[in-house]
């Protein structure tokens, strides 16, 4: 027979009368007070867009450099581009298809770019505009694409496949020729094998009319394009990675699978001139060198004055087990091996010519690594590398959450920049960052902030975004793990010293950090150097057991017992519980997750260690996770919670002021009743190890099949609705003054605390005046009950006054902590900000503020103090806010969500009409949810892969203003002058033979392609390039000025060939009527 539970029938009807009140969008259910605000924003004045991406392309696989307009282009392996000019512009492409990019070649100087995709696809990119767009695509059918060459000022492609053939293409049209270099003519006809695929294609650098043809298993061939043979073979042993020439065009060099490399004559086909192993060991009786690894890339670079340059990648001897990856530089007798942190992608060597047959004059190398960009000057000694000023370190450490502020202080980014410009590393190259194409943008300055087990402090403007300072905050625990922690090298989720929540007051610049062991760093801003002889500490016993009556008096420390919570207690169903040191511990159960360092701290100018609360043991239980954090400079506290209850720290005494469980919160009002739990059983700590997995602060988890719409929130059927309802976390917290109870008149300092069943509880505090008093008497903080209830956990909290204005919370002003002034210089500087409420509208009107709040699944506007709901809005059923904020936009105040379906949305306030609804984003990673955030004017960031960050504007003004905003990659630059010939090469034929590809590849001379091989696909570039030269006046007038020299001299070369035809005819008229007069009166026969 089946039990019937009571509370389970309670359950459901609850359920059931929350689900018809929330049927309806947007209800007011009270009184007209809000009336009197007029609501500004409209839908009109939203619109969802991406702005720019900022971070290191994440998987790079290929590389490519315009060294006339010095724009680096980077391809990833999920069809993204990524390009680079002079530091602050920068742009973000995105292929259709998402293969991966295999190679990338600019058509240099002439504002476009070729990419060749793993599906075997090609497209052609328009870099004239802000937007980069494809033009035309080209996709094979039944060949893959290994290799493409594009030769310098030339609109034929060559493609190099598979199955060992050539085509080529003309990037015009983006049509194939008719001509076809097949792999079974190149080879020796005698050779029974395949040659393999093409991995190489270049033409000799002084004869345009000769390609070689690099196939993998080691055959080489030297084709001549107008005569469609091999003129020359050569065959190694070892298969070819790559081929470079020298630039007179006579010797060619080429990289083994062994470690090799083979320098070739090209008149000489049988043996190479020289085989060199970089890495190998030499023996002494004469024989081969051992083998190495592969040498996968290598550029042969001359120079005017001296060696030429060889640099290469890979080709390590096998016994260098453990040795970081390697760039090898060879000039002259001397070999430099330069190690990498990261395994090396690919490298380009910039030169100073563009022209393939001059002599090189190699300045530098960029090497793109799995994680980085390094730039190597090669002329200076040692190789020093460019300091970068790209913010690709973001990745330095994984990131764990991210926090985007608008209309900081104008004193802040100066005095982080200072900071941070003493943490620069030293023994850079001096020369200027070789990358410096484009121009910048127009934009106004916003800022950000992003949190690590690093943490960054980044300067962001429209488009562009600069690292400002660092801060380590693992330097303030001891390192030494436990064994158990040292089984990985890499850094994961796992990381103990892992960010998982933080709160910033930019006016005061005091920082909090949570991490997921447990503990909770304060940091105050100073100018100064200081070491702290020892950092202090504060243990915090957060075990929530209403049956364990505790004195008041007991267990507590010296830190922590000097300050109970008076006025906490009458409102409680128990006596409070009270922290505790481990010290002073009885049954040895208080053991913190993370040591702090005991030796001496040096902290440098910036953010330092002011104090660390820490959570510790309790009879053998790891503490719970910190689920919620909030801080105010003013008060001088901050507040913590997580799944069972929350603490309140006084920062300036170095006191914990309360310390209770959530159900205590409540008190007699408790609406679930719910009954003190049994003890748990002490255990041993050495038997237990705490989870470090790094969750959201709510403990959401994109798992819409175990959420349910109740105010219960049972998720699992296997664990009753009572147990559930017993672990109400805290999910967030908010600072302001405010109408404490029901009816008050007078605005007090209050908490507000939401949890995850959806409740929001005030707590009101009692402050001691400031100065020296503030010092020394107590806090008291008095729980004055609940304020509203709404479905799911709380996510925001903000207070409205009587004008519908956001009423900030008080802070206070910064000043240097380490000057040791007068205390009453200091108090007069230390002074709190007043809320922003006028006296006479609270006098004249009955409801002086609002409290907006917001919650997975609802929002609710209550009027203060009669603490009436007048509008709710059911914001979503199905589905769960994963972040939601109240900001200011259009000098206005909304309501921005991101679901957990994709979309987002935002509210009108206090109405709570809906204004955008956008379906944008599905969460697929829980790194969205937690880096995902919004800020006032219409910004929104996250984490769109681990290591780049997506800004995107809900803003209609800013969608508009984008174009303005974005830099211009392509600038009008005059290409190079060829290199001089010089006379006696002109007079005798040495110098550089042109081709005229035309007229070989043409479909006059060469016909049509098979249709079946490749299919055209124009691109959406006509339009967007349409779109982009309409937008900004500086970019149509050089366009039209580039169009104006262009025709005038076409138009020139005109009336040149005009001019020079007409003298011909000139000349045969007149030599015509010469012969004319000369046998006019000639007789046939005396010719």
């Amino acid at each position: 027979m089946r039990k019937f539970n009571i509370r389970k029938v309670l359950d459901g009807l609850k359920e059931a009368s929350s689900s018809s009140s929330s049927s309806t969008p947007s209800v007011q259910v009270g009184p007209q007070e809000n009336n009197l605000i007029q609501e500004t924003l409209q839908s009109e004045h939203f619109q969802l867009c991406k702005t720019v991406r900022h971070g290191f392309p994440y998987q790079p696989s290929s590389m490519a450099f315009d060294p006339v307009q010095k724009i680096l282009a980077i391809g990833t392996q999920s069809g993204a581009l990524r390009l680079f000019g002079r530091p602050g512009v920068e742009c973000y492409c995105q292929h259709e298809s998402g293969a991966a990019v295999i190679q990338l070649q600019f058509l240099i100087n002439e504002g476009a770019l070729v990419s060749a995709l793993a599906d075997d696809s090609v497209h052609l990119w328009n870099l004239r505009q802000k937007r980069p767009a494809v033009l035309h695509s080209l996709k094979f059918n039944r060949e893959r694409i290994t290799f493409c060459h594009l030769p310098f000022q030339s609109k034929w492609l060559y493609i190099g496949t598979e199955r060992g053939n050539v085509h080529i293409v003309n990037v015009e049209s983006f049509m194939l020729s008719g001509y076809v270099i097949m792999w079974n003519k190149a080879i020796e006809l005698s050779s029974k094998a395949h040659p393999g695929p093409v991995v190489h294609i270049s033409d000799n650098p002084m004869d345009e009319g000769k390609l070689i043809i690099g196939f993998e298993s080691g055959i080489v061939v030297l084709w001549d394009l107008k005569s469609k043979k091999a003129d020359y073979r050569y065959t190694y042993d070892e298969a070819i990675h790559s081929v470079a020439w020298h630039h007179e065009g006579k010797q060619f060099i080429c990289s083994h699978s062994d470690g090799t490399l083979t320098i070739w004559n090209i008149r000489g086909q049988g043996k190479p001139i020289q085989t060199i192993t970089p890495h190998g060991k030499q023996p002494k009786d004469g024989k081969k060198p051992e083998p190495c690894k592969p040498i996968l890339k290598v550029e042969y670079k001359t120079t005017r004055n001296g060696d030429p340059f060889i640099i290469f990648s890979g080709g390590l001897s096998y016994d260098t087990v453990g040795r970081r990856p390697c760039l090898t530089v060879m000039h002259g007798k001397s070999i430099a091996v330069l190690e990498m942190d990261y395994p090396i992608v690919d490298f380009l060597t910039l030169c100073e010519t563009p022209y393939p047959n001059d002599f090189q004059e190699p300045y530098a190398v960029v090497v793109l690594l799995e994680k980085d960009l390094v730039v190597i000057d090669l002329a200076q000694n040692g190789y020093p590398i460019f300091e970068n000023p790209y913010p690709l370190t973001i990745h330095e450490s994984p990131v764990t959450c991210c926090e985007y502020f608008a209309d900081c202080p104008v004193d802040l980014i100066p005095a982080l920049y200072s900071v941070g410009s003493r943490q620069k590393r030293q023994g850079y190259s001096k020369k200027e960052w070789p990358i410096s194409g484009g121009n910048w943008g127009q934009g106004t300055q916003i800022f950000i902030f992003l949190t690590l087990q690093l943490m960054f402090f980044f300067l962001a403007f429209s488009v562009m975004l600069q690292v400002l300072y660092k801060l380590k905050t693992a330097k303030v625990f001891d390192r030494n793990r436990s064994k158990e922690d040292k089984g990985s090298t890499e850094v994961s989720d796992e990381d103990p010293f892992a960010i998982q929540i933080m709160a910033w007051c930019p006016e005061s610049r005091m920082l909090c950090v949570a991490g997921v062991s447990a503990n909770v760093i304060i940091y105050r801003f100073s100018k100064l150097e200081v070491t702290t002889e020892v950092v202090q500490l504060l243990e915090v016993r957060m075990q929530y057991e209403l049956n364990e009556t505790e004195s008041p008096d007991g267990g507590g420390g010296e830190q922590t017992s000097a300050h109970p919570t008076p006025g906490a207690s009458p409102q409680t169903s128990g006596p409070p519980s009270h922290p505790s040191t481990s010290s002073n511990n009885s049954d040895g159960g208080n053991i913190p997750c993370l040591k702090v360092r005991s030796s001496p701290l040096k902290q440098s100018p910036g953010y330092q260690v002011d104090l660390v609360v820490q959570s510790v043991w309790v009879s053998g239980e790891p503490p719970q996770q910190i689920t919620s954090l909030a801080m105010n400079s003013s008060y001088g506290l901050l507040v913590f919670g997580n799944s069972n209850g929350l603490t309140v720290v006084d920062y300036i005494q170095k006191t914990v002021v309360l310390n209770l469980g959530t159900v205590e919160l409540y008190g007699s009002n408790d609406p679930y009743q719910r009954q003190p739990r049994s003890p748990r059983k002490t255990r041993q700590p050495s038997g237990a190890k705490m989870s470090r997995k790094l969750s959201l602060p709510t403990e959401l988890k994109p798992d819409l099949d175990h959420r349910d719409n109740s105010f219960s929130r049972s998720r699992s059927s296997s664990v009753t609705s009572i147990d559930k309802e017993a672990r109400e976390a805290v999910s967030s917290f908010h600072f302001c003054e405010t109408f404490a109870r029901k009816g008050d008149c007078t605005l007090t300092p209050c908490l507000y605390v939401g949890t995850s069943l959806g409740t929001v509880l005030v707590l009101a505090l009692t402050l001691p005046p400031a100065g020296e008093q503030r010092q020394l008497q107590p806090i008291i903080i008095s729980p004055t009950g609940m304020l509203v209830r709404l479905k799911g956990s709380i996510m925001r909290m903000a207070f409205l006054d009587s004008a519908g204005s956001l009423v900030p919370s008080a802070f206070e002003t910064w000043c240097e902590p380490n000057v040791t002034a007068d205390g009453e210089e200091r108090e007069k500087i230390r002074k709190r900000r007043p809320v922003s409420v006028s006296p006479s509208s609270s006098q004249e009107l009955n409801e002086s503020q609002f409290a907006v709040v917001c919650s997975e699944k609802q929002a609710k506007v209550i009027s203060l103090p009669s603490q009436t709901c007048i509008y709710k809005h059911s914001i979503t059923e199905a589905s769960f806010i994963l972040r939601a904020d109240v900001v200011q936009m259009n000098q206005s105040v909304c309501v921005a969500c991101f679901c957990a379906n994709g979309h987002i949305m935002t509210l009108s306030v206090p109405g709570l009409r809906p204004l955008m609804d956008v379906n944008y984003l599905p969460l697929t990673d829980m790194r969205i949810a937690r880096t995902f955030c919004f800020t006032n004017l219409g910004q929104a960031m996250y984490l769109c892969s681990p290591t780049e960050i997506q800004r995107i504007t809900y803003s209609q003004e800013t969608c508009e203003n984008l174009q303005e905003m974005l830099g211009e990659l392509f600038t009008p630059v005059e290409t190079p002058e060829a290199p001089n010939r010089g006379f006696f090469k002109g007079l005798f034929g040495g110098g550089a033979q042109s081709l005229d590809r035309e007229e070989l590849f043409g479909e006059l001379a060469a016909g049509k392609a098979s249709r079946s091989l490749a299919q055209h696909i124009p691109g959406p570039g006509g339009i967007e390039g349409m779109k982009g030269a309409a937008s900004g006046v500086v970019g149509d007038l050089a366009r039209a000025r580039i169009a104006l020299d262009e025709r005038g001299q076409k138009l020139g070369e005109l009336e040149e060939r005009t001019a020079a035809m007409m003298a011909s005819a000139d000349s045969f008229s007149k030599h015509a009527h010469d012969m004319m007069l000369k046998c006019k009166d000639k007789k046939w026969y005396q010719f």
